[in-house]
């Protein structure tokens, strides 16, 4: 929450679950994850913890296979944390990678052609 002359600014743990969720769809190698039980809560495997004015994400993803687990989830903690905290002004502590599991979706489609 950010105070200033005019009043006070408070951003919504949905809004920075957004933001962060977003931003890991952008790194090439990660698939969405979402499962029936994040639709119905609709936080789309992402978990924000606000203290004060520090932030701890913790986002689960699924990795495309053919890419390194390691490099996709180094990119995606880069991403998250550089977007949200240039969209919110809130420091980013911590983002977690969760990896729940790795997609196989491009070599299912490809042998439905074959």
């Amino acid at each position: 929450m950010e105070n200033n002359n005019c009043g006070q600014i408070k951003i919504s743990n949905e809004v920075v679950s957004t933001i962060a969720w977003i931003a890991a769809l952008e790194v090439e190698g990660v698939e969405s994850s979402q499962s029936i039980a994040d639709k119905l809560l609709k936080n789309n495997g992402v978990k924000i913890q606000l203290e004060e004015e520090v932030v701890t994400v913790d986002i689960m993803v699924v990795v495309k296979f053919g890419f390194a687990i390691p490099d996709v989830a180094f990119k995606v903690q880069e991403n998250v944390k550089n977007a949200v905290e240039t969209m919110t002004g809130l420091d980013v502590s911590q983002v977690n990678i969760h990896v729940q599991g790795v997609s196989f979706k491009k070599d299912k489609e490809e042998a439905k052609k074959n």
